[in-house]
C-alpha cells in the first residue's frame, strides 16, 4: 500500500493563502502522478490539478476557478515523492476537505475519480 501523508490545511480569511503539502514516504511502488481533488458537504468530488512525479511533466490545474489562484508544485528532490498546493486569493467558496492522490499510471492515464491512492484530507475553511 502507498501512505499519503497530508498537512497544511487549516482557517484563513478571504483573500488569504495556505500551503499544502503531501507525501507518499516509503511508497513500495514508484509514484508517477500525483494530484488533488476538493469535496464540500454535499457537493461532488473536483479535481484541482495533478503532476508527473519526476518527468518533468507539466504540472496541470483542471479545475477552471481556481485558475491563476492555484498552482501544484512537486518537491526537488523527487525521491520524496512530495507535491505542494499553493493556494492564493482564496474565497469562501474554496472551503472543503482537500485530498491528495497519487497513482503508479502516467498522469494522462488517470482522472479525478480512480487514481488508485487517496490520502486521509485536510480541512480547508475560508471566512468571509
Amino acid at each position: 500500500q502507498v501512505r499519503l501523508v497530508e498537512s497544511g490545511g487549516g482557517s484563513v480569511q478571504a483573500g488569504g493563502s495556505l500551503r499544502l503539502s503531501c507525501a507518499a514516504p516509503e511508497s513500495p511502488y514508484r509514484i508517477t502522478c500525483m494530484g488533488w481533488f476538493r469535496q464540500a458537504p454535499g457537493k461532488e468530488r473536483w479535481g484541482i490539478a495533478r503532476i508527473g512525479i519526476g518527468s518533468g511533466g507539466i504540472p496541470l490545474v483542471v479545475d477552471d476557478s481556481v485558475m491563476g489562484r492555484f498552482a501544484i508544485s512537486e518537491d526537488n528532490d523527487h525521491a520524496k515523492n512530495t507535491v505542494y498546493l499553493q493556494m492564493n486569493s482564496l474565497k469562501p467558496e474554496d472551503t472543503a476537505m482537500y485530498y491528495c492522490v497519487a497513482d503508479t499510471r502516467p498522469c494522462a492515464a488517470v482522472t479525478t475519480t480512480n487514481f488508485q491512492y487517496r490520502g486521509q484530507g485536510v480541512q480547508v475553511t475560508v471566512s468571509s
